[in-house]
C-alpha cells in the first residue's frame, strides 16, 4: 500500500485508513499501539444535533500498524455523519481491522453528557488463528 496522504499538505478527510509495515528489526516480538482523540465529532443520526467524544484506540499489530494521518483525515469524516454512539464503535473497529488485521483490537467511544446520560462504547476484536 502507497503513503498518499503522509507529507502530503493537499490530503484530504476522504475515509481511506493507510497502514505501514511493523518494522521487527528491532526486535520486540509485541507491539501496542494506543491512539487518543479528544476532539472527535459526529452528529445524531435522528437530531442531528453534534456529539463530542473522547476515542481510545488499542490494537496489538501483527504485520501492520495504522498510518496516524491517515486516521486523524479518517476521523474528520464523521464531523456530519449520523451516528449512534454504540455503533461508531463497531464501524470504527472494522475498518481498522479490515485494513491493518491486528492480533486484537478495542475502540472505545467516551461521549460527552447530553441530556444527562453519558454514554461509552466499546468494541473488540479478537483475531483467531488457525
Amino acid at each position: 500500500m502507497e503513503l498518499t496522504k503522509l507529507g502530503n499538505q493537499d490530503a484530504e478527510a476522504d475515509g481511506v485508513l493507510e497502514r505501514i509495515e511493523v518494522d521487527t528489526s528491532y526486535g520486540s516480538s509485541a507491539l501496542t499501539v494506543e491512539l487518543y482523540c479528544t476532539e472527535f465529532t459526529c452528529r445524531c443520526p435522528v437530531t442531528k444535533q453534534p456529539d463530542w467524544a473522547d476515542l481510545r484506540i488499542k490494537y496489538q499489530a501483527k504485520n501492520y500498524v495504522v498510518e496516524s494521518k491517515s486516521i486523524k483525515l479518517y476521523l474528520e469524516t464523521y464531523r456530519d455523519v449520523g451516528i449512534f454512539h454504540e455503533h461508531l464503535a463497531q464501524k470504527i473497529l472494522k475498518d481498522l481491522v479490515t485494513v491493518i488485521a491486528p492480533l486484537w483490537c478495542e475502540v472505545e467511544a467516551i461521549f460527552n453528557t447530553r441530556g444527562g446520560i453519558a454514554i461509552t462504547a466499546t468494541a473488540s476484536w479478537v483475531a483467531v488463528e488457525g
